[in-house]
C-alpha cells in the first residue's frame, strides 16, 4: 500500500513537471516572436526613413535588403503606420523573461522539496542499517524537534522586536490633528496589550513543546477541564476589550457627535465625491453651506446647489483643501454616485461618502504643513486626502493635496478662489427663474379658464 502511494506521488509530480515545461514553451516562442517583431520593425522603420529620403528627392530608393521603395506612394504610408502599430504592440507585451523567472523559481521550489525528502529517506535508511548492525541508536527526533522549537522561539521574538524598531518608524508619525492624539494613544495601548499576550502565549507554546517533548518513558496527562482557568481567560479578556471599546466609543463621539453650538462655530467645508474626483466647497462670509438638491444638477451646476438659498451665493470653490491651523473644521461629506471614502491618514480622519446621505466629521489641525516638513526633515512633504474605497478604474485619481497654513495665509488664499455662484451660474439661475415665472403665469391662466 505504501509503495502504491509513493508511485502515485511520483506520477503526479512527473505530470506537474511536464505541465510546467509545456507551459514554458510559449514563453520561449514569445521571445522568438518578439525578436522577429523587433527585426521586422527595424526593417520597416529603415524603409520609412528611405521613404522620407525618396520624398525629398522624388526618386525611388533601395533599402539595405534590396527592396525598392517608391517615392510618394501609399505603400510608404502603410509601412509607417505598420511600424507604429508594431512598436505599440511591442511596448504592451510582457517581457518573456518574467515567465522564465516564474517557472524557474517554481521548479527550484519543487527541487528543494525533493532534495529535502531524499535526505530524510537517506537518514532513515542509515539509522535502520546502524540499528540492525548494533552499531548505534537512532536519532532522537523528538529532542531535535524540541530544540528547533526553542530556537524558533528566540528567532521569532527577535524578529518581532526588529520589526517594531525598523518598521514602526516607517508606518508611524505624529498625528496632525488634536483628536488624532487620542486615537494614537488607543492604538499604542492596544498594541502593548496584544504584544504582551503574544509574547506570553508563544513562550508557553514553544516552551512547553521543548520541556514536555516525548521521551518514550512517560505518558501525556489529559487535563480536560478547569473552571478557574475557564473563568480567567473569559473574564479578563472581556474586561480589557470592554475598556478598549468604551474608550474608542467616546473618542468617536467626540469627533462625530459634537454639540450644535460647537459645530456651528467651526469652519464649514463640504466634500463631495464622484467618479473620479473630489469637489470642495467652503462656506462664505456667513459660514453656512448652501442647500443642495439632486434635482437641480445641470452641466453648469454639477453639485445641484440651490441658489434660491442665499447662503449658497458666497460659497467658495476650492481647488485644494486648505485649512487654518488650530481652528476647528467641520466636514460635510457627500457622494454624487457611488460609495466613496474621505480619508486623510495624517489627521486620523476617515468617513464614508454615502450617496443620498450627508455624513459629518469635525477635527482641529495642530501642525502647519511647514511645521510637519521641518519635523520630518522633508521639504517636499504634503498632507493628502484620498479615497479609501475602491470605486472603479479611476480610483487612484481621487486624491487632493491638503495644506495647513496660518489663519492669515488661509484668508489670503480664500480671497483668490472663485464663487460657485459666478456669472454663468447667475445667467442660468435667472433663466430658470424666468422660465418658472412664465410657467406659473400659464398655470394661473389655465386655472382661471377652468374656473
Amino acid at each position: 500500500m505504501r509503495y502504491k502511494k509513493y508511485i502515485n506521488f511520483k506520477t503526479i509530480f512527473s505530470l506537474v513537471i511536464c505541465a510546467l515545461l509545456s507551459l514554458q514553451t510559449p514563453a520561449f516562442a514569445q521571445a522568438e516572436d518578439s525578436a522577429a517583431t523587433t527585426n521586422d520593425t527595424s526593417q520597416v522603420v529603415s524603409s520609412s526613413e528611405l521613404q522620407a529620403k525618396a520624398d525629398s528627392t522624388g526618386k525611388t530608393v533601395s533599402d539595405t535588403t534590396g527592396n525598392a521603395v517608391a517615392a510618394q506612394t501609399p505603400a510608404g504610408t502603410s509601412a509607417s503606420s505598420n511600424a507604429v502599430e508594431a512598436a505599440q504592440q511591442e511596448e504592451k507585451s510582457i517581457d518573456p523573461q518574467v515567465y522564465k523567472n516564474f517557472f524557474y523559481y517554481v521548479l527550484l521550489f519543487f527541487l528543494v522539496c525533493i532534495v529535502v525528502g531524499i535526505i530524510g529517506k537517506i537518514i532513515q535508511v542509515y539509522e535502520l542499517t546502524k540499528e540492525m548492525q548494533g552499531k548505534g541508536k537512532r536519532v532522537n527526533w523528538n529532542k531535535f524537534n524540541g530544540i528547533l522549537f526553542l530556537i524558533m522561539l528566540f528567532l521569532g521574538l527577535y524578529g518581532s522586536y526588529w520589526s517594531y524598531v525598523h518598521h514602526g518608524s516607517i508606518a508611524w508619525r505624529d498625528a496632525a490633528s488634536e483628536h488624532g492624539a487620542k486615537i494614537d494613544s488607543m492604538f499604542i495601548i492596544t498594541t502593548v496589550i496584544t504584544t504582551i499576550v503574544f509574547v506570553l502565549t508563544h513562550i508557553l507554546l514553544f516552551g512547553f513543546s521543548f520541556v514536555y517533548k516525548s521521551t518514550g518513558k512517560r505518558k501525556a496527562y489529559f487535563y480536560p477541564h478547569n473552571n478557574l482557568v475557564e473563568k480567567i481567560w473569559t473574564i479578563v479578556p472581556a474586561i480589557v476589550l470592554t475598556i478598549l471599546v468604551l474608550f474608542g466609543f467616546f473618542t468617536w463621539r467626540s469627533i462625530t457627535n459634537v454639540p450644535d453650538d460647537v459645530a456651528a462655530n467651526a469652519l464649514q467645508v463640504e466634500i463631495t465625491g464622484e467618479q473620479f474626483a473630489w469637489n470642495v466647497r467652503y462656506a462664505g462670509r456667513d459660514n453656512k453651506i448652501g442647500k443642495r438638491s439632486i434635482k437641480l444638477t445641470t452641466p453648469m451646476n454639477g453639485l445641484g446647489i440651490d441658489f434660491n438659498d442665499k447662503s449658497a451665493w458666497d460659497d467658495v470653490r476650492g481647488s485644494d483643501i486648505v485649512l487654518p491651523v488650530g481652528k476647528p473644521v467641520r466636514f460635510t461629506i457627500n457622494s454624487k454616485d457611488i460609495l466613496h471614502s474621505f480619508y486623510m491618514p495624517d489627521f486620523r480622519v476617515q468617513m464614508n461618502a454615502v450617496p443620498g446621505m450627508a455624513t459629518h466629521f469635525q477635527m482641529t489641525p495642530r501642525f502647519t504643513t511647514q511645521e510637519m516638513r521641518e519635523k520630518l526633515n522633508n521639504p517636499e512633504f504634503d498632507f493628502v486626502m484620498l479615497c479609501a474605497k475602491i470605486c472603479g478604474q479611476g480610483h487612484y485619481n481621487m486624491q487632493k493635496t491638503v495644506r495647513i497654513v496660518t489663519e492669515a495665509e488661509y484668508k489670503e488664499w480664500l480671497s483668490t478662489q472663485t464663487y460657485f455662484f459666478d456669472e454663468e451660474a447667475k445667467k442660468e439661475f435667472k433663466a430658470n427663474q424666468a422660465a418658472k415665472t412664465v410657467e406659473k403665469k400659464e398655470d394661473n391662466k389655465q386655472l382661471a379658464l377652468n374656473n
